[in-house]
């Protein structure tokens, strides 16, 4: 693992409380929320008037899921309130401050990953990490997590499998669960192989 890598995995431990609220959902059936919030409407950033670009970036601040990077800079163009201010943050600003965002959420799946040996996320991790474009880490958020997860959970049903001491009720539920979705591979593992065994 590269030394700044690990500084951020320590830093994203530490943080891991604070994130607990601002990272994917993907345990309760949901991927990851996108934040790109339509910040304009037909009318091209650079062409709106003041109280426009205010309105864009009042409704980014009102999206429950823009992170504390997104607001910190959201906040930081209404406070100095020159149209310069407003239209950088929507132009680059915006788009800087969500990649923030979604690097801070990527570390704190890696540390999960660490945690649960998920070898299928650690690698995308360190993929998209090594990329590191804002379109990458917003493209592993939304899909790539929890095609990863998914892979993941297979290989964890497939170890329910291998083990010859099972019930067969819990044999042809995880024999059920191993072609379903991402989410049912999940729930299976998180809940479904408990009620079968119950």
């Amino acid at each position: 693992m590269r030394p700044t890598r690990a500084a951020l995995l320590v830093v994203a431990t530490a943080l891991t409380p604070a994130l607990l609220f601002t990272t994917p959902a993907f345990a309760t059936g949901s991927t990851a929320t996108s934040t790109t919030v339509t910040a304009t409407s037909e009318t091209p950033v650079d062409e709106m008037s003041e109280e426009e670009l205010r309105i864009a970036i009042l409704r980014i601040l009102a999206d429950e899921d823009s992170g504390m990077a997104v607001v910190r800079e959201a906040n930081r163009a209404l406070d100095d309130g020159s149209p310069e201010a407003l239209r950088a943050f929507l132009e680059t600003g915006y788009r800087l401050a969500q990649a923030e965002d979604d690097r801070v959420a990527i570390f704190r799946i890696l540390h999960l990953a660490n945690q649960n040996g998920d070898k299928a996320v650690i690698r995308e991790v360190n993929k998209v990490l090594d990329d590191g474009s804002p379109e990458a880490l917003r493209a592993f958020l939304e899909t790539g997590y929890r095609l990863a997860q998914a892979e993941d959970d297979r290989v964890a049903i497939f170890r329910i499998l291998a083990d010859l001491t099972i019930s067969d009720a819990l044999r042809a539920a995880a024999e059920e669960a191993i072609d379903g979705t991402p989410e049912e591979l999940r729930y299976f593992l998180e809940v479904g192989q408990y009620e079968v065994d119950g």
